[in-house]
This record gives C-alpha cells, sequence and structure tokens, in this order.
C-alpha cells in the first residue's frame, strides 16, 4: 500500500469528514449496512451468529452482535484514517482480514457494493460538505483498503 498515493490535501479531505462521521459510528455504520442489504440482499445469509440466521435486514441491524461487527467495521476505517501517511504498516492486518472474509463466504466483488454503501453513508452524514474531491479521496482510501484485503484471497481453482 503505498503511502504517497493521496495528496496531503486529500488526506486533510479525509480526516475532516471522518471525524465528523466517527462521532456516530455506530448509527453511521447502520446507515451503511442498510444500505448494502438494500443493494444487495443476498449478502444477509453471510451474518449469522450462533447459526441464527436473521430474517430481514432490519432484525439483522438490531441484533447486539449485528451491533458489534457495525463497530468493527468503523474502527478498521478509523485504523486507515489515522494510517493515511503510512497504510503499509496495515496491510497485514487488513490481508488476515481479507482472509477472514473469504473464509465466511464474501466474495471480492461484494467489496465494490461496499463501497458505493460507504461513499452512501459518507454522503448522508456530510451533506453538502461530500464534494466531488472529498468522495475522490475516499475512492482512493478505500480502493487502496480493498486491494490491501484482497491480498489475502487464496485463489481457488475453477470449478471448485
Amino acid at each position: 500500500m503505498e503511502s504517497g498515493m493521496l495528496s496531503r490535501t486529500q488526506q486533510a479531505l479525509i480526516r475532516e469528514s471522518w471525524r465528523r462521521v466517527s462521532c456516530s459510528p455506530v448509527q453511521n455504520g447502520v446507515v451503511l449496512f442498510s444500505r448494502l442489504f438494500d443493494l444487495d440482499p443476498d449478502l444477509l445469509p453471510l451474518f449469522q451468529y450462533n447459526c441464527k440466521r436473521f430474517a430481514s435486514p432490519q432484525e439483522c441491524l438490531a441484533a447486539p452482535e449485528f451491533l458489534d461487527h457495525i463497530r468493527k467495521v468503523m474502527l478498521v476505517i478509523d485504523a486507515a484514517v489515522s494510517h493515511l501517511e503510512d497504510l503499509s504498516c496495515l496491510e497485514e492486518y487488513l490481508c488476515n482480514l481479507g482472509k477472514k472474509h473469504q473464509a465466511v463466504g464474501v466474495k471480492v466483488e461484494s467489496f465494490s457494493t461496499v463501497g458505493e454503501s460507504l461513499l452512501y453513508m459518507l454522503e448522508k452524514c456530510l451533506g453538502a460538505a461530500f464534494s466531488p474531491d472529498v468522495k475522490e479521496a475516499w475512492i482512493k482510501l478505500y480502493s487502496a483498503v480493498v486491494k490491501a484485503m484482497q491480498g489475502g484471497w487464496e485463489v481457488l481453482p475453477e470449478g471448485d
């Protein structure tokens, strides 16, 4: 992960926008995951706790275990924002996170939908402050995080 991929201006835009979002991580994380389930309802079955499947996105979003997951996702974003100058220090952690996601059945393609949901959440939280420059900076950061997570994906032979 190249630390020079984000300009100082982009880093500042990310930090400032995240400061506004991170004050209510669970509430804003619920916005992100609500959007995710709206865009791809087939992701809901990936979230099971104690072998319990959720009947609806609303049931999932209200479950204490899922709210813990939201907190963890927001902490990962917070870690990326905190290490904008040296994202490479997160590479091993993100690679392992990618392995965990693959192990529970997440497909690499789903990360584009998560990215759309992240941008949606940022736009809802920031309103007019979600400028094209802010959006571009977040797209760059998210792309770097996903690339590092994909490093943990094991390539499976076709047909398996």
